[in-house]
Formats: structure tokens, C-alpha cells, sequence
């Protein structure tokens, strides 16, 4: 695929970029060579290969899920400037 001029100029309107005139040319060659690459990339056969989320295969350690602080949720709330019924009242901000 070969972006043309006027193309490259479309693109930067949608963008909402200024390009020069003169630098269009050379914006039209970059981006005909990353849309190059996404061709070759597209053109490795990939059957058959299994997707990673890490290439290491590694997985992450994690700790046991237990509870270490007791409820304060009471305390808490005797320190909120407002609250009921368990819940914090906070002024509206939005009209």
C-alpha cells in the first residue's frame, strides 16, 4: 500500500496537524514504510503459534490473600465532617 499526497494530506486534517507543503513528501515516505512493515509482519505465516503475555513465559509471584488490619470503618466515619447510614456525604460538584 502507497499512501499518495493528497492522502497524507487528509490524514493531517483528521489529525488536526500542520504540515508544511514541503514536508509532506517525506511524511508520505515514513508512513509508507511503517505500512510496509505492517505488511511484511502480516505476511509471517503464524499458525500453529501459541500467544504470549510475556516472552519469558514467567508468571508473577503473589501473597497469600488474608486480612492484616482490623475494621476502623466506625472510627472513621466518627472522624468524616458528614456521614449516614455508613456512607461518607460529600457536597455535589456537578449542577
Amino acid at each position: 500500500m502507497s499512501l499518495e499526497r493528497s492522502e497524507v494530506e487528509g490524514i493531517a486534517q483528521l489529525a488536526r496537524l500542520k504540515i508544511e507543503a514541503a514536508d509532506i513528501d517525506s511524511y508520505a515516505t515514513g508512513l509508507n514504510n511503517i505500512l510496509n512493515l505492517v505488511d511484511q509482519m502480516q505476511a509471517v505465516d503464524t499458525t500453529g503459534v501459541e500467544p504470549l503475555a510475556n516472552p519469558l513465559d514467567a508468571v508473577q509471584r503473589l501473597r497469600v490473600d488474608e486480612v492484616t488490619e482490623a475494621n476502623q470503618r466506625e472510627l472513621f466515619q466518627t472522624l468524616a465532617p458528614q456521614a449516614e447510614a455508613g456512607l461518607y456525604l460529600v457536597p455535589k460538584v456537578i449542577e
